[in-house]
């Protein structure tokens, strides 16, 4: 990147994209939110109202609901369900400048690489540690943490200056922001939360916190865990299980009162992101010649909620 970042575009901006991009213009960034028609309009009509822990308060910022509004941007900030990944990036490739940078602050491992199997830019990952929900139209909830890791996987030319650069633009905004050099494996720590928390809050409507106290939940989430790490084992991620049942533990105490994204999915009946969490895990097994029975479990009934959602919008 030869200049530096002076426009930001958030895409897909719901909880978590409406959050990191309302905290960027909070702090005198020029942004520009990306989403549905009803948040873009309550936005330009009040701001975004930021239900945070240490602030409540509405935030100036731009919004529209078209994809030319990131002709400008110098940071992308890619924030669309990971089903919607390439159709979505087929779609705004032409819009992009040739010297953008793509962060991706998606759920999932592979996001980044399907991004750049569309687009030539950098495409970088991120790892996002953060409760956050919709109060509303033009209404984001914060309930907890709010941290971020990026780095890059490879494909392109060395980019470090450039995220110190990103990484430098959020911390301006106080948002804590670190740099990995081995950003997969911190992308499997997160997606082994992910593959533990998403589905079982989902099917239950429960938080992480009621998960915690229940001792059957825990007991899965182990059973998820043992067989989650046998397929990152398989794919050269190296997690210990003291490690891993850590990281899950302390999602419990961090984001107590969260309900997962795939939760608040199908409390809308809105299609999930249950095949690239799961899902995925069930795929890898059996191209590694395994079997995980709860992540298949999981994920049949998470598919079977989704698909009665379907049936009674009809």
């Amino acid at each position: 990147m030869k200049n530096k970042i002076s426009r930001v575009a958030v895409v897909g901006a719901g909880a978590v994209g409406s959050y990191f991009g309302g905290l960027l213009a909070r702090a005198g960034h020029d942004v520009t939110l990306i989403a549905r028609q009803k948040h873009v309009k309550a936005i330009q009509e009040n701001g975004l109202f930021m239900e945070c822990q240490s602030f409540q308060e509405h935030v100036s910022i731009k919004a529209s609901t078209e994809y030319s509004a990131i002709k400008d941007a110098d940071l992308i900030l890619c924030c669309v369900k990971s089903p919607d990944t390439e159709r979505v990036m087929r779609e705004i490739k032409d819009l992009i400048k040739p010297d953008a940078l793509i962060l991706s602050l998606q759920n999932g491992v592979d996001n980044a690489e399907r991004i750049a199997q569309v687009v030539p830019n950098p495409a970088i990952s991120a790892v996002v540690y953060v409760a956050t929900g919709m109060g509303g139209d033009g209404h984001v909830k914060h309930f907890g943490r709010g941290e971020l890791i990026i780095g890059q996987l490879g494909g392109h030319e060395n980019i470090s200056a450039e995220l110190e650069q990103i990484c430098d633009l959020f911390l301006s905004a106080q948002i804590p922001c670190s740099v990995s050099n081995n950003i997969q494996r911190e992308l499997w720590l997160k997606f082994l939360v992910n593959c533990s928390y998403n589905g079982i809050s989902a099917i239950g409507q429960i938080t992480y916190g009621e998960m915690a106290q229940q001792e059957n939940i825990w007991q899965l989430i182990n059973d998820l865990t043992a067989e989650f790490l046998l397929v990152a084992h398989q794919e050269k991620i190296d997690i210990s299980l003291a490690e891993a049942q850590m990281v899950n533990e302390q999602i419990a105490k961090t984001m107590a009162n969260q309900r997962s994204s795939t939760a608040q999915d199908l409390m809308r009946r809105k299609p999930t992101e249950i095949d690239y969490l799961n899902g995925l895990i069930v795929r890898k097994a059996k191209q590694h010649g395994l079997y995980a029975p709860n992540h298949q479990a999981i994920y049949a009934l998470v598919k079977m909620i989704e698909q009665k959602n379907r049936e009674s919008s009809i």
